[in-house]
């Protein structure tokens, strides 16, 4: 559920501030009965800070939504993302983070660490205010707890679905070298499809 960002949208995070704008204006779109569910996001961002996606990943009901570390995860890993920020809304109004909150943040810093996406900051939101983690000193806070550690079974799981990501991103860099040579030799852009598996869009960026 990748939400579709304009132009202005694709900036290069600073603070909060600029992620609430942004996250603001995606919840305004949504019509006055979805705005009364909660809504879960992630943002991923490059090294230097710029939004390379925004997805929805979880739609609940009016006071809880249900995420699990792969599904937050996996866009991140596919996009490249060396950063992440998650944004749920809270339907109330009020923006104060609930102990489920701090769980469910300390539980994906604990498996962002296990893959090397750091989750930089979380932010409650409503219509008009939000709630930040890293500003509250809160994400500081959990790191040095050690309240939440991730669990032999997620460890294995997490590093399972890494591992077949990362094979599925070798063989697609295989397929994208045969194709760039084959390109350079003049094979049209049909034809390398059907040899290689890869998209009409991937083959013309070569």
């Amino acid at each position: 559920m990748n939400v579709r960002l304009t132009q202005e949208q694709k900036i290069r995070i600073l603070n909060s501030d600029d992620v609430y704008k942004v996250m603001q204006q995606v919840l305004l779109r949504e019509n006055k009965i979805r705005r009364n569910q909660e809504h879960f996001w992630i943002v991923g961002l490059d090294n230097k800070n710029k939004i390379l996606f925004i997805e929805l990943i979880s739609l609940g009901a009016v006071n809880r939504v249900m995420v699990n570390p792969p599904e937050v995860f996996r866009m991140a890993i596919y996009k490249l993302a060396v950063k992440m920020i998650l944004i749920h809304n809270h339907p109330s109004g009020e923006t104060e983070p609930s102990q489920a909150d701090l769980d469910l943040t300390d539980r994906m810093m604990k498996t962002g660490e296990l893959i090397n996406i750091e989750v930089v900051d979380h932010l409650v939101i409503s219509e008009d205010t939000y709630y930040s983690f890293a500003n509250a000193g809160v994400m500081s806070q959990l790191k040095k707890t050690g309240k939440y550690e991730i669990l032999d079974k997620e460890k294995a799981e997490t590093r399972k679905w890494q591992a077949e990501f990362e094979k599925e991103q070798a063989v697609k860099d295989s397929n994208l070298m045969i194709a760039k040579k084959m390109k350079d030799k003049g094979y049209d852009i049909d034809t390398i499809k059907e040899l290689t598996g890869l998209t009409k869009w991937d083959i013309k960026k070569l």
